[in-house]
């Protein structure tokens, strides 16, 4: 008896002492129907969002609230294109060779700090040299701040390909890398360098199935994987729940990388219309990173800051991927979300959804592809994605309608996520 009275009391008290918070949002986005919706109140407890009432509500005497009324309020962002590892810098080539894993690992903290308060609670990194996956748990076990990491870990390359990691090298350091490494050169090699990211704590595979602008490398468009070593790796990927990413510039190495299997085409730059209506026909989605063409062209006009065999492939690839965008989109392929942010100054990640306004796609659109679309691709659309009860407390909160403003996003002054505020 003695015991069942501990226990009451224990949930009594709990619940008299449960606090939730209340956000008073003057518009609210609703990201399911397309629509911005005024005067609500987001009801949140622990981690969830428990109800969406009509009008400015207060809760009970120790309920926090959060007063947003001048603000438009939407859920967290997602991010499907980040390297949290770097960021661009005119040492970044030689810092290849100078820094450790352990200054990488301290550079990446920042950087996931900042992504989140630009208010992407969600991203999906396309490679690193693994310490992204550290990073990853590190952020979920809330030892430090960042956003919901889904992490390919190393990209897979074909030897000499973009992300071959050995790339530009001295002849004593080159070697001859394996899946391990994630250099893939037969359909063994793709089945183990998969497996591989598996034992590695990998969330996802990320592919270059083209040349590169950033590697230090000839090409940045001929094919490098040949359609059955996709195959491979895209059927292996699905024994493990992995979907693939393929980075991608030029046009046959999308079409193998869509025959194969892959969920996500990256940048897409030289895509023809018959790939365009391939990626329909088999539910892929384009991933533009608009922002790190034009970031890569502005940096190449710089002298010293790329290596020189990169500045013409960043002349040529950079100025075209936002016009390749806005064919795409014409065109009814599925857009989702990504910056490469990386390529470009962590935290200026809401630049893109600006160029995808300016390239003609809906500004209502692109927030969406930030949110229910690229919630769907992480098969997190039942938790993530919308403001809506029951699905995880991630909210941002900008200061103006972006259907009226776009470039109000590049401004993000409100961040919680999974119930906890970050920005106020």
């Amino acid at each position: 008896m003695r015991y069942l009275y501990t226990v009451l009391f224990v949930f009594i008290s709990t619940t008299i002492l449960a606090q939730n918070t209340y956000l008073q949002c003057g518009k609210l986005t609703d990201t399911k129907t397309g629509k911005i919706l005024t005067e609500k109140t987001i009801v949140v407890s622990g981690n969830k969002i428990i109800k969406i009432e009509n009008g400015f509500v207060v809760g009970k005497k120790d309920d926090i609230i959060i007063d947003l009324k001048n603000k438009t309020v939407m859920p967290g962002l997602i991010d499907m294109h980040v390297h949290l590892e770097g960021e661009t810098n005119p040492k970044a080539y030689l810092q290849k060779y100078t820094d450790s894993e352990a200054d990488v690992a301290f550079n990446s903290v920042q950087f996931a700090k900042t992504t989140l308060m630009a208010g992407f609670t969600t991203v999906r990194d396309l490679g690193g040299s693994g310490v992204n996956i550290s990073l990853k748990k590190a952020i979920k076990s809330g030892r430090i701040k960042g956003p919901r990491v889904f992490t390919a870990g190393k990209s897979l390359a074909t030897t000499g390909g973009h992300a071959d990691p050995t790339n530009g090298s001295k002849r004593s350091l080159i070697g001859d890398p394996g899946p391990k490494e994630g250099v893939v050169n037969s359909i063994e090699d793709a089945k183990k360098a998969v497996r591989q990211r598996y034992k590695n704590g990998a969330d996802l595979i990320k592919i270059t199935a083209t040349g590169g602008v950033l590697s230090v490398a000839k090409s940045s468009s001929n094919p490098q994987f040949t359609v059955e070593e996709i195959k491979a790796i895209c059927e292996t990927a699905k024994d493990y729940g992995f979907h693939v990413a393929a980075h991608a510039h030029g046009d046959e190495g999308m079409q193998r990388a869509i025959l194969g299997g892959v969920k996500t085409i990256e940048h897409g730059t030289l895509m023809s219309e018959k790939t365009m209506d391939l990626m329909k026909q088999h539910n892929a989605y384009l991933v533009p990173t608009i922002t790190a063409g034009k970031e890569v062209t502005e940096k190449a006009a710089i002298d010293g800051y790329y290596p020189a065999i990169i500045v013409p492939k960043a002349l040529e690839i950079g100025p075209k991927i936002q016009n390749t965008f806005k064919k795409a989109y014409d065109r009814g392929v599925g857009i989702a979300f990504g910056t490469d942010a990386g390529v470009f100054k962590h935290g200026q990640n809401g630049k893109e959804f600006g160029f995808m306004v300016e390239a003609g796609m809906p500004a209502m659109a692109t927030i969406q592809s930030a949110t229910t679309i690229n919630a769907k691709i992480l098969n997190m659309q039942d938790q993530i994605g919308q403001i809506t009860p029951g699905f995880l407390a991630d909210i941002v909160a900008v200061n103006d309608d972006p259907t009226q403003k776009i470039n109000t996003m590049e401004n993000v002054v409100f961040v919680m996520k999974e119930g906890k505020i970050y920005k106020k």
